[in-house]
């Protein structure tokens, strides 16, 4: 780096940074362009890197840079690249062609090469994207994106690149994206280039076949040979170190276990008693390489733990005194500034050595003891505290894999981490308890030792006195986590629970209850507290609003209902306050029990309570995440529900209306969110209307704003299941009245006032001010949700859709049963939502009413009349460029959100005069200036590049045309129809142009004009339409300008994109075809005669057919005329012996037939003719002719 540093340019080259650049960027180990570049090593260097990483210390950027340097010299071959390879470099470069931020995501079973293969990506493409590996701390997010940004524009604006930031945290990219978001909204940054490619490296142990790319411990048979190539190369550079190389050895065995066990036979010698240094050390290094990725100790800790044998060995080192296990034992250097580190040389190995010495008596808990009381006597380093706490205390999530189509179904965590579990299942629980507490007492600030141990005694022992204890140790020690608190209800929970079938104690009973509900109670008042400050996440306890207290409180209820019930059944009607408790005390039969009068006279409404809020917790909100809780919540809470709330009316509620409230609900319809939710639970059209008018009969009653939402609300539920039962007018008129309603009423009556007035047609002006209603409602939403539903997807719960009045107010329910029945495939799930699968579907489509907006600086814009409404974006990745657009609207509880957002495309264009053109087709008159691609590709995919200065061109390939400014450069691919034609959005469609692929360079496009195949007319135009491929699928744009042979887009965004039209009944179609026509190899004259589409994929795929069998080609002009979709056509020849089969094709896109002409000797010229069936009169029509010539058929035969 002579220059310095050096930082990849878009358009090619490299921009040196200077010092500053350099020491802002902490967070992020930079990969420079110009890595190592005119750097010199000595061999020496280069050698003990190599062997290092052979051996299995983790790979630098240095090995890369030796591959490079050896595979240009011819001196070795390169390093192994594994099969996911290429697949992620095609995906990284598919992802650029998108503005904003996209994630790449790398799954991989722990040291089977996946971080490894993700800095081999990383390496190649480092002079084409700014790459990055983020080192630093992922809690500080805003300072993450704000170093990614700086990377991204380091050097001036004018110098950007995309930046390509490998990192290993899967929980922090949203949270990440937005951030990057706000720092360039923040700094004003407008660019129409991809920003960042997030490539998450994601290690797991058990690894699901997923859409991404996915590495197992496991070697394909490509694989195989290349590492046995490599195996020969290593064996004869390294003839005596060769069979210490374990790292490579026991990937190229393909993750041999035999070949792991003998390796590691030496720990078979190790016996408990009487144990050296060296072995102890050993056992410290396995266990940990074992149970914790890329842990490690010191090698100055390491010495130091020898030194009372210093005066014996005092001048060895470490790899001297840890015969005859050091083959066993890497020691490296991570970067220049670190201090040297140990570890085995493969977690394989590590495990198999922790089970040898287990067998050999020196088990797990053993190791763990002795490492916690034996190895830093003094202060504990920090470092191998974090070892030691995921060790002991980290739960690794399980996935249950669905057998039939090998998908994920459920996650959720262990008990306990994975070193606990072996000890439980190879010694007992009894000694992890044991290595728990040793832990604690060590780490008296601690709280996560006696977490743990309390589990293990509640869960395990069954020993809920020391539960007791240790959890209360443990919240001692972090009395502010409510994470931490949770353990002491879970400890009365589970002890309450185990009196089912053992105790008749009724005041046990409730004592027990007492306890569990106060710890639960402190866990709630906790979680409110805990709230994040600022934009930063201090830690990943306050990503998430902790419900497990308000759902505890609810499991004790349970409980506690079932076990007094079921002694004694006067108990319902005293938990459900349909008597006093000390008016049955008698009929109780323990006077004592009334000291827990207000603990009883509490619950009913403290459950209803508690219900209502998980009630609108699980309506309005949805985890990020696959693990999903919402259906355990609901169960539980719809059991506590029906026990304490449902069943019975309270002696208490005397007013009129008691009985509508009551039945309410009995049909959990009694709020707002349950009436919201009615369709989710599958409500009949019956029960719809019974919960309508019991809420008028409340309203009329009470006069309540709250009756009279839910009565509108529940007229919309009738509407969207089809019911024709409108409300009445006057109610609609009182709410109206009542508007803007004030800031502090619940946000789902801000959202009803929305809906009522949000106008039908974004030309409409609305009568109240809607920017005004959309902020009182995101007041009312930040005071009464924000806290609870952080970090949570908002669920849409209504959109806009066609029509008047309540029939226009579709519910997300209507919608997700329209997508689910037209893919008999797909599943409820979250992403329909959160990647917009679901507004692909056309029956989805036609439900609703696209708005028309604006984007600009990373925000949303709905227009009414002269007005913007700043509205949310469901997909904040639609925000990176300024445009006008147009998006479906939804709304969640928090407000207006724009779904589907779409670049709208220019309503008006200049259009030339017409001429005729060939073919008979009229093209424009203006001056297009034909250029001639350079052509590049192997095999069958080839790429087609254009340069121009400004002005208009046509490709002299594809007669695609563009306008542009200035000076640009593009490529394009011809892409194949037939992966989208099955799909949803192009189901009544058929192509009408190619599909290309298009990517600029250099410079900006500033319209591009798709060529198209058919016979245009006045009639059709409004049946054309855009494919548009996106990163979420496949999107049908409108289009608002045809001409005779092309499709304009005004400042496209770039994806493969083509021009389809509309199947439509009754419309007659005519398109310009080609004929092809192969002579094939046979014995006598045979011709296959093709009635193809102007589109180049389709011929290629015809040509690799023919030629595979040897065919060769006969050129010939094409029909004049177009021809007619779906009408039949005929292939005639003046040579009386020839025979033609079939008699007649019927022209459709999706079919490849041919005409079959046979001549036993064809001795002169001959033609062709075909023809079409004119139906009104029966005649054919001559759409096409063509000459054979003797001597054409005579000298193909001949080659």
């Amino acid at each position: 780096m002579a220059n310095g540093p050096g930082l990849a340019l878009a358009g090619g080259g490299e921009i040196y940074v200077g010092s500053e650049i350099r020491d802002s960027l902490t967070l992020l180990d930079v990969l420079y362009a110009n890595q190592f570049e005119r750097e010199t090593f000595g061999p020496i260097v280069f050698e003990q890197t190599e062997e290092n990483f052979y051996r299995g210390a983790p790979p630098k950027w240095l090995n890369f840079h030796i591959s490079q340097q050896a595979k240009s010299n011819s001196t070795q071959t390169p390093l192994v690249k594994r099969d996911g390879y290429d697949t992620l470099v095609q995906e990284i470069f598919q992802k650029r062609k998108y503005p904003g931020i996209s994630t790449v995501k790398l799954f991989h079973q722990p040291r089977c090469g996946g971080t490894t293969l993700a800095m081999q990506v990383l390496w190649d493409l480092r002079k084409r994207f700014r790459c990055a590996v983020l080192t630093g701390s992922t809690s500080d997010i805003t300072n993450v994106a704000k170093e990614v940004v700086h990377l991204f524009t380091a050097g001036s604006r004018g110098h950007q690149n995309t930046v390509l930031l490998l990192l290993n945290d899967e929980e922090i990219l949203e949270n990440l994206q937005d951030s990057i978001m706000m720092t360039m909204a923040e700094q004003e940054i407008d660019t129409p280039m991809p920003v960042v490619i997030l490539l998450s490296c994601v290690r797991k142990e058990a690894v699901l076949q997923s859409d991404h790319v996915v590495l197992e411990r496991a070697l394909s048979e490509t694989e195989k040979q290349k590492f046995n190539e490599k195996k020969e190369e290593l064996s004869s550079r390294y003839i005596d170190k060769y069979q210490e190389f374990h790292g490579f050895n026991i990937i190229q065995t393909n993750f041999s276990q035999a070949y792991v066990r003998q390796a590691c036979m030496v720990f078979s010698e190790v016996r408990r008693a009487n144990r050296p240094l060296k072995n102890q050390l050993a056992a410290f290094l396995s266990l940990l390489s074992a149970y914790v990725p890329d842990s490690y100790l010191l090698e100055s800790q390491c010495l130091d733990f020898f030194k009372h044998d210093d005066s014996i060995h005092g001048h060895l080192s470490l790899e001297d005194r840890m015969q005859p296990f050091s083959h066993l034992i890497i020691t490296y250097q991570q970067d220049k500034t670190s201090e040297r580190r140990v570890r085995m040389a493969h977690p394989m190995i590590a495990q198999c050595c922790t089970e040898l010495m287990a067998e050999a008596g020196v088990t797990r808990s053993d190791t763990a003891r002795n490492l916690l009381t034996r190895f830093c006597r003094a202060e504990f380093p920090p470092y191998l505290l974090g070892f030691v706490k995921y060790m002991l205390t980290k739960r690794e999530m399980k996935t249950e894999e669905n057998p039939i189509d090998n998908t994920d179904i459920k996650e959720d965590r262990e008990k306990f981490s994975r070193l606990i579990l072996d000890i439980q299942d190879t010694e007992d629980s009894v000694e992890s308890a044991s290595v728990l507490k040793l832990a604690s007492n060590k780490f008296e600030q601690n709280p996560f030792f006696p977490q743990a141990l309390a589990r293990v005694y509640y869960l395990e022992l069954k020993d809920y006195s020391k539960a007791e204890i240790w959890a209360k140790k443990a919240k001692e020690r972090d009395s502010h986590n409510s994470h931490i608190a949770d353990t002491l209800g879970q400890v009365h929970k589970n002890h309450l629970k185990s009196k089912k079938e053992s105790s008749d104690n009724q005041t046990e009973i409730l004592q027990l209850a007492k306890k569990a509900i106060e710890a639960f109670k402190d866990e709630e008042r906790l979680a409110e507290n805990d709230i994040e400050g600022g934009t930063k996440v201090r830690t990943k306890v306050s990503r998430v609003f902790n419900t497990r207290g308000q759902l505890g409180y609810l499991q004790v209820c349970s409980i506690l209902y079932d076990l007094l019930v079921s002694q004694n059944k006067t108990w319902r009607r005293v938990l459900t306050k349909d008597v006093s408790m000390d008016s049955v005390l008698e009929s109780l039969g323990d006077n004592k029990l009334l000291r827990f009068h207000d603990l009883i006279k509490s619950l009913r409404d403290e459950v209803e309570r508690k219900c209502a809020f998980l009630d609108k917790y699980l309506a309005y909100s949805k985890p990020y995440m696959k693990k999903d809780d919402d259906q355990y919540i609901s169960g539980v809470t719809s059991d506590c529900y029906r026990k304490y709330v449902g069943d019975t009316t309270p002696s208490h509620m005397k007013e009129k209306c008691a009985d509508f409230i009551h039945k309410l609900k009995q049909n959990l319809a009694d709020s707002s969110a349950r009436v919201v939710s009615c369709l989710d639970r599958e409500c009949t059209k019956s029960v719809l209307k019974e919960i309508t008018t019991w809420w008028e009969e409340i309203y009329t009653s009470k006069d309540s704003l709250t009756a009279l939402v839910n009565y509108i609300l529940a007229h919309i539920m009738l509407s969207n299941v089809g019911v024709n039962f409108p409300p009445k007018h006057k109610y609609l008129t009182t709410f109206r009245k009542q508007m803007p309603l004030s800031p502090t009423e619940e946000p789902v009556f801000h959202m009803l006032g929305l809906l009522l007035n949000w106008p039908a047609d974004s030309e409409d002006k609305s009568v109240l001010d809607l920017s005004q209603l959309v902020r009182y409602m995101h007041f009312s939403y930040e005071h009464a949700y924000k806290t609870y539903f952080r970090s949570r997807y908002l669920h849409p719960l209504f959109f806009i859709g066609k029509g008047r009045g309540l029939s226009r107010i579709v519910h997300r329910e209507v919608l997700e049963r329209l997508f689910l029945g037209q893919n008999k495939g797909a599943k409820r799930d979250l992403s329909n939502w959160n990647h917009e699968k679901i507004f692909l579907n056309p029956m989805v489509q036609e439900h609703l009413l696209r708005v028309e907006g604006v984007v600009r600086n990373y925000s949303v814009f709905a227009a009414i009349g002269d007005n913007e409404i700043e509205v949310d974006a469901n997909l904040r990745n639609s925000l990176w460029r300024p445009r006008q657009v147009s998006f479906y609207l939804g709304f969640t509880i928090r407000g207006p959100v724009a779904f589907g957002i779409r670049t709208k495309t220019a309503e008006k264009g200049p259009s030339g005069r017409l001429k005729l053109g060939p073919r008979g087709r009229e093209t424009d008159s203006s001056d297009w200036t034909t250029v001639k691609p350079e052509v590049n590709g192997l095999h069958e995919v080839h790429t087609y590049s254009l340069q121009s200065e400004a002005g208009q061109y046509e490709c002299s390939v594809s007669a695609l045309r563009w306008v542009c400014n200035k000076k640009v450069s593009f490529h394009y691919q011809f892409r194949s129809w037939e992966e989208h034609m099955a799909e949803p959005a192009c189901i009544d469609y058929m192509p009408a142009g190619p599909l290309l692929d298009i990517t600029v360079t250099d410079g900006k496009l500033e319209e591009v004009h798709l060529p198209h195949w058919i016979d245009h007319s006045s009639k059709i135009s409004d049946l054309f339409s855009i494919l548009h491929v996106d990163t979420c699928g496949n999107f049908v744009e409108q289009v608002s300008e045809v001409t005779s042979s092309h499709i304009k887009l005004l400042q496209p965004t770039f994806s493969p994109r083509g021009v389809m039209i509309r199947k439509k009944l009754g419309i007659s179609v005519k398109v310009f075809y080609d004929v092809l026509i192969y002579k094939t190899k046979k014995e006598f004259l045979t011709l296959h005669v093709y009635l193809v589409p102007p589109d180049r994929d389709v011929k290629q795929k015809v040509e690799r057919n023919e030629t595979s069998y040897g065919s060769i080609m006969i050129p010939k002009p094409n029909p004049d005329k177009s021809l007619e979709m779906l009408d039949h056509f005929f292939l005639t020849t003046d040579m009386d012996t020839a025979e033609i089969q079939p008699d007649k094709l019927k022209l459709r896109y999706e079919r490849r037939n041919f005409f079959e002409v046979f001549i036993r000797n064809a001795d002169s010229d001959f033609s062709l003719k075909l023809q079409s069936k004119q139906n009104k009169n029966n005649e054919h029509d001559t759409v096409w002719t063509c000459t054979i010539r003797q001597g054409q058929c005579v000298s193909f035969l001949l080659f």
